[in-house]
């Protein structure tokens, strides 16, 4: 992962005297449409996660309740799963018959990430979306967000990167009978709703766990997605192989530095010509304060040295996440790869008893084949 101070070796000498503004005449709506997709994104996650929680409490309550059906897209909060069914699917060329939603949505995300920088996280999140606020109501209130020193800095960023690496080395040791053995398992099979009864049974740990990361987050800007969210440091990392970057032209510059004080990722927008770093997450929004003409832009190589369309349009990178979002979902859909199968009988059983799940052991024979 290439760091900031590599980055800087990029940087335009400061010693350049300030050009004359060239001011924007388009309207830039990038903004609008960012939050649009993270409103409908975050009201699509309270509905799946109130379907969900009314498909369980039908199982649990005996079937006294309402039944509603299991929407598969909830799969996409099990992203391990999601990774050990893509390894299942690379080792076997097979579609996994469990969770097999987690595999695509995981496909999908990084496919985003790949083309489109880490735009899932802040496009799409519901969690990096909540950040993002949070982060807004802390300058708010304090008239400015905090930044850590660089001492804190360095450690917290390479936690989320370790943790990845955990995830991925657990799941690479697995072979594909492995994995089928563990997602056949009742802990496996009912992975989904233990999930949700971590949040409904949070018990007394969970809520400061949860409080002292709301007060970072209000205190230091996406202080979970920075430094934390090993998902994040996944999509990152496919994001650095993107060839569609924030790129900066020193002929038209300014260097006014707006574009780096909006930076919510804290990156030095207005000293690099490219912005190469994972935690750029395609938000756009050191572009929608730029206020010359052509000095800031989402852009592809060989765009960079065309006197016209420079710029991706901001429609067409918000219409790229959509298709791409719901068009590897329809596909999966509409080839019948979409729900887990199975049976009706055999969530009756497990449901109720989801938290009496243990997880397999390493040493479970099961998990050797």
């Amino acid at each position: 992962m290439q760091s900031t101070a590599e980055e800087l070796t990029q940087s335009k000498p400061r010693s350049t005297p300030r050009k004359k503004l060239i001011r924007r005449t388009d309207r830039d709506y990038s903004q609008v449409l960012r939050r649009g997709y993270q409103f409908a994104f975050l009201v699509l996650n309270v509905w799946l996660g109130s379907q969900f929680y009314l498909w369980v409490r039908h199982f649990e309550t005996a079937g006294q309740s309402l039944y509603v059906p299991r929407p598969a897209r909830v799969e996409g909060w099990l992203p391990i799963a999601g990774m050990m069914n893509l390894k299942y699917f690379l080792v076997t060329r097979h579609v996994p018959p469990l969770h097999p939603a987690a595999m695509f949505l995981l496909v999908t995300f990084l496919a985003i990430s790949f083309l489109f920088r880490k735009a899932f996280c802040s496009w799409l999140c519901p969690v990096g979306t909540v950040s993002e606020y949070l982060g807004k109501l802390g300058k708010k209130l304090f008239g400015r967000n905090f930044h850590l020193p660089r001492w804190g800095y360095i450690p917290l960023r390479g936690l989320k990167c370790l943790l990845l690496g955990f995830f991925v080395w657990a799941v690479s040791s697995m072979s594909a009978n492995a994995i089928a053995a563990f997602l056949q398992s009742p802990y496996g099979l009912v992975a989904d709703v233990k999930m949700l009864n971590f949040f409904r049974f949070i018990g007394e740990t969970g809520p400061i766990v949860l409080g002292v990361l709301v007060v970072a987050s209000v205190l230091v800007q996406n202080f979970w997605c920075r430094y934390l969210c090993p998902y994040g440091a996944l999509l990152g990392i496919t994001s650095m192989f993107s060839p569609l970057r924030i790129r900066r032209s020193l002929e038209t510059c300014i260097d006014c530095a707006k574009c780096t004080k909006a930076c919510p990722s804290n990156l030095p927008v207005d000293q690099l010509v490219t912005i190469k770093s994972a935690e750029c997450t395609g938000c756009l929004e050191c572009v929608a304060v730029c206020p010359a003409e052509g000095a800031l832009q989402m852009a592809l190589p060989q765009m960079v040295a065309a006197q016209t369309a420079r710029r991706m349009p901001t429609w067409a990178f918000a219409a790229g996440v959509a298709v791409l979002f719901f068009g590897i979902i329809g596909f999966a859909e509409t080839e019948g790869y979409w729900k887990s199968d199975i049976p009706q009988a055999v969530y009756k059983q497990l449901v109720p008893h989801a938290n009496e799940a243990s997880h397999p052991m390493p040493g479970d024979p099961a998990l050797q084949q």
